[in-house]
């Protein structure tokens, strides 16, 4: 009996080893992207985008069958003014008005170390897509404590240059490249009662 239970034990302890992809969803409101660049020379702004959404697939055996896809609403963007932010949504940046949403879509993952992942997919800002490789760090993999369900968390940077998407006014005095700092939960859906 003992050895089925340690063989049990074992098993469980290996279960990653036989892990099957898991689907999660972001959770808006612990997903923060956070740009970063540099004004004439004197400060190092930065501007937030929130109420991201989107769904990640993860499979930590092969992490190649992992993938990412990601809508941010510009409804969501928040720098350091109110003036600063109509300004960011204007015609002069984002156009928000005409293009509401950026979106980010995996092309492919690979393992990149213990617990390091390479995503490089298609950035699409003002109908213009790149693509961008995003350096990903796993933060953990585990049951969410208070919503008893799987749960994944990352950081992830990358540096894109705005003058690509039709963002680069004052380019270069304003740096044209955009430092991205990505935090992020997400959950899989809770498990079906029989």
């Amino acid at each position: 009996m003992r050895k089925i239970l340690l063989a049990t034990a074992l098993f469980a302890l290996a279960g990653s080893a036989f892990a099957a992809p898991v689907a999660y969803k972001l959770d808006a409101t612990h997903t923060d992207v956070l740009a970063t660049w540099n004004h004439f020379g004197f400060s190092n702004p930065s501007a937030h985008f929130g109420a991201v959404e989107g769904t990640l697939v993860y499979d930590a055996d092969q992490p190649t069958a992992s993938s990412v896809e990601v809508t941010i609403p510009l409804s969501g963007l928040a720098g350091f003014s109110e003036k600063f932010d109509a300004h960011l949504r204007s015609a002069d940046f984002f156009d928000a008005e005409k293009f509401p949403v950026a979106t980010f879509k995996s092309t492919r993952v690979e393992a990149a170390g213990e617990g390091k992942l390479t995503v490089s997919g298609d950035l699409t800002i003002k109908g213009i897509t790149k693509p961008v490789v995003l350096d990903v760090t796993l933060n953990k993999v585990g049951e969410h404590p208070m919503r008893k369900v799987p749960a994944i968390g990352f950081n992830a940077v990358a540096t894109v240059k705005r003058s690509d998407f039709g963002l680069g006014l004052y380019a270069p005095v304003v740096s044209d490249e955009v430092k991205l700092s990505i935090t992020t939960e997400a959950t899989a859906a809770p498990a079906a009662h029989h």
